[in-house]
């Protein structure tokens, strides 16, 4: 299902890549040397796990209100799978 999201929009199927290597909705971030998740994944696994999951939310929450609802959950998916990634290296 996710993987359809991606394609909808995009036709590149983003989910099988690290979520560092790609953004939806611009490539601000990703332009950037040291980007704001490189920062976050050096904080404590508690606040990246509490990081991920509220940006997550905020993305579900407003979905319609910013840009188009398929985009604003294309930007949650891409937060649960960074959070997917943290969680995978780390016994909770």
């Amino acid at each position: 299902m996710l993987d359809a999201i991606y394609d909808e929009v995009d036709g590149i199927e983003k989910m099988n890549q690290p979520v560092d290597n790609f953004q939806v909705g611009g490539t601000h971030y990703v332009k950037m040397v040291i980007q704001p998740w490189d920062v976050v994944d050096t904080w404590p696994i508690e606040q990246r796990i509490g990081y991920y999951r509220g940006g997550a939310l905020k993305y579900i929450m407003r979905m319609g209100e910013k840009d188009a609802s398929l985009q604003e959950i294309q930007k949650a998916a891409h937060y649960c799978q960074k959070l997917a990634e943290v969680l995978d290296g780390v016994a909770i």
